[in-house]
C-alpha cells in the first residue's frame, strides 16, 4: 500500500533539520530547503538549485509542496486584481489585489466557505468545508505580491483578512500564517500593516489580546441594536452585543490599540438617526475609527444601499461626537471582487 506523502511546509524548521540528521545528512540542510519553501516560495524541490540531485529526489520521495494555483485572474477596470485560487484539493478560494495611489493591499481568505450567516455577504451562502492551512494563506499572500510588482511595480503594502470565512474560526492556522508572513525567514512584513477583520467572536477577540498579537483589528459590526445586527446577522443571538462590547474592551485595556469598526448602511435596515445614536454610544469606550462602507449587491435585492442623505448624517454624527469615520468607494465591484462579493463566481 503506497504511503501518503507529508506535506513538508506542516513541519517547522527544527523538524525539518532532524529529519535530516535522522537521514545521516547535515542539519544545516534543513534550514536551506526551509528558505526554499517559505522565503523563495518555491514549488517544486527540482527548484532547490543549491541541494544535490540525490537529496532533491529523497525529498521527493518523502514529501509533497501543497501549493496553490491560481485559476483564474480578473483585472478590473480600476485595477483591482482577483485570484480564484484553486487548492491542493481542487477546492477554491478567492483573494484580491486592492491598489491605490500610496498602497496595495492583498486581501486574503481564510476558509474554503464560512463559519457564520451573515445574510448580505455571498460567502456566508457557501457552506463552510474547511479551514485553510498556514500554508494556503501565505500562498495567497505571495501571489498577491507578485501581481503588485507586476502590475503596480511595487511590493505589497498591507494584509486584510477580509476575504472568504472568519478568520478567528480558523485562529491557530491565521497565527501561524501571520507569524510565517511577518517573520524575516518568510516575507518579513510589518504586523501593523496586517488587519483581521471579525464579524466578532468574543471569546476569540480575548485570547487574541491575551496572545499579545501584534497586528491591528477590525469589527464588521453593521449595527449597535441587538435586534437589528440579528436580523442581519443571525449568529448575533449566540454572539450579543453585549458580549462583543464586554471583549472589546479587554483587548483595549490589554493592547491600547485603536478598533476599527466595518459599517455598511443598508435603505430601510439601519439608516436611521437611533442606528448612529446606538454606533456612537458603542463606540464610546475606547478609541476607534469607522468605516462606511459602500454596499455591494448579490443579487436579490433584499438589502440596498442607503441613499447619500443617510451616509451624511452618519459622517456628520460620527465627526460632531468626535469619532475618526471614513467612507470607503468599494473597488472591482465589475468582477465581483468587493466586499461582501466573493463567492466563488469567477469561472
Amino acid at each position: 500500500m503506497e504511503t501518503k506523502k507529508k506535506d513538508i511546509r506542516a513541519l517547522t524548521k527544527d523538524q525539518l533539520r532532524d529529519f535530516f540528521v535522522s537521514q545521516g545528512d547535515k542539519a544545516f540542510r534543513g534550514n536551506q530547503v526551509y528558505e526554499w519553501l517559505w522565503s523563495k516560495s518555491v514549488h517544486t524541490f527540482e527548484d532547490m538549485t543549491n541541494i544535490s540531485k540525490e537529496t532533491r529526489q529523497m525529498l521527493e520521495d518523502n514529501f509533497v509542496i501543497n501549493h496553490i494555483q491560481v485559476d483564474t485572474l480578473q483585472r478590473s477596470s480600476d485595477g483591482t486584481v482577483k485570484n480564484a485560487v484553486k487548492l491542493h484539493d481542487g477546492l477554491v478560494v478567492e483573494s484580491v489585489l486592492i491598489p491605490t495611489s500610496t498602497r496595495t493591499t492583498a486581501c486574503v481568505s481564510s476558509q474554503v466557505g464560512c463559519s457564520l450567516d451573515c445574510k448580505f455577504c455571498a460567502t456566508a451562502r457557501l457552506k463552510r468545508m474547511r479551514n485553510l492551512n498556514p500554508d494556503e494563506i501565505y500562498d495567497q499572500v505571495v501571489a498577491i505580491d507578485r501581481e503588485s510588482r507586476l502590475y503596480n511595480d511595487r511590493p505589497l503594502s498591507n494584509i486584510v483578512f477580509m476575504g472568504m470565512g472568519e478568520p478567528l474560526m480558523n485562529y491557530n492556522n491565521v497565527l501561524k500564517a501571520i507569524d510565517k508572513i511577518t517573520s524575516p525567514e518568510g516575507l518579513g512584513m510589518s504586523p501593523k500593516r496586517i488587519v483581521v477583520s471579525t464579524s466578532g467572536v468574543p471569546k476569540m477577540i480575548k485570547k487574541m489580546a491575551d496572545d499579545e498579537v501584534k497586528f491591528k483589528l477590525a469589527v464588521s459590526l453593521h449595527s449597535a441594536i441587538d435586534e437589528v445586527r440579528t436580523s442581519i446577522m443571525p449568529f448575533n443571538a449566540t454572539f450579543p452585543l453585549s458580549d462583543l462590547r464586554e471583549a472589546l474592551e479587554y483587548w483595549y485595556a490589554k493592547t491600547k490599540n485603536r478598533i476599527t469598526y466595518e459599517y455598511v448602511v443598508w435603505k430601510g435596515i439601519n439608516d436611521k438617526r437611533k442606528d448612529v445614536d446606538a454606533l456612537v454610544k458603542f463606540c464610546k469606550f475606547a478609541p476607534s475609527k469607522v468605516n462606511l462602507i459602500e454596499y455591494n449587491p448579490i443579487d436579490d435585492g433584499e438589502f440596498q444601499q442607503a441613499n447619500t442623505e443617510a451616509i451624511d448624517m452618519y459622517q456628520n454624527v460620527l465627526e460632531a461626537n468626535n469619532i475618526t469615520v471614513t467612507v470607503r468607494r468599494s473597488r472591482g465591484k465589475d468582477i465581483d471582487a468587493a466586499c461582501g462579493q466573493l463567492a466563488n463566481k469567477s469561472k
